[in-house]
């Protein structure tokens, strides 16, 4: 179990899950970020469950980094509010935010690393890249799946509860970026993504 630090420690990197608060989202496609997470804290003997920034909050150490891990306790589309009062607070860089969010172009059980880039039309990404002034921050995508067909309503697809069959798959997936965390956490992204697209 990793050694637990002082909680007056300052955290050396920001690992936010992207969600919606609620029971009502809990486990919809939107809500992968927020799963993962849970799964990363479990992992890490820490509880998400202390309220600021907007959000909630635990602690954490990682691959030897001390870890503030976020769960915004905005909608999605405001996640960014959180992360940069958060960054902010522990002057903590872009580069050291890592994101975890829901991709629906990947397949449920993938998942894909990134050092940096757009929001691709992901509304919680795009508040975090607007309320940071920067889009240099790693982001693990976890993938729930393509549209069923291509009129579907894609607010209405990612807001969908996920079957149990496809829920075991991104609980897979949220396995996997556990693994990949601490070597983005170490500066070994290449190598993990490597590993792990």
């Amino acid at each position: 179990m990793p050694t637990p630090f002082h909680r007056r420690t300052p955290p050396q990197w920001l690992i936010v899950g992207l969600g919606n608060p609620g029971r009502s989202y809990a486990f919809t496609r939107h809500n992968a970020g927020f799963l993962c997470l849970d799964v990363l804290a479990e992992s890490c003997g820490a509880k998400v469950e202390h309220l600021k920034f907007h959000a909630l909050f635990g602690q954490a150490e990682l691959a030897g980094q001390r870890c503030l891990l976020l769960k915004p306790n905005t909608m999605m589309n405001n996640s960014g509010e959180a992360v940069a009062e958060a960054a902010r607070f522990y002057q903590i860089p872009p580069e050291r935010v890592l994101v975890l969010f829901d991709d629906v172009s990947l397949p449920p059980g993938k998942l894909r690393i990134r050092r940096s880039g757009s929001a691709g039309g992901h509304n919680g990404i795009k508040s975090i890249i607007a309320h940071l002034g920067s889009a240099d921050f790693p982001r693990i995508k976890l993938g729930v799946g393509a549209k069923p067909h291509p009129e579907y309503d894609l607010a209405d697809w990612v807001l969908s509860a996920m079957p149990q069959p496809e829920l075991r798959q991104l609980r897979e997936a949220c396995q996997s970026a556990c693994e990949a965390a601490p070597l983005i956490l170490q500066g070994e992204i290449e190598e993990a993504m490597g590993r792990f697209n």
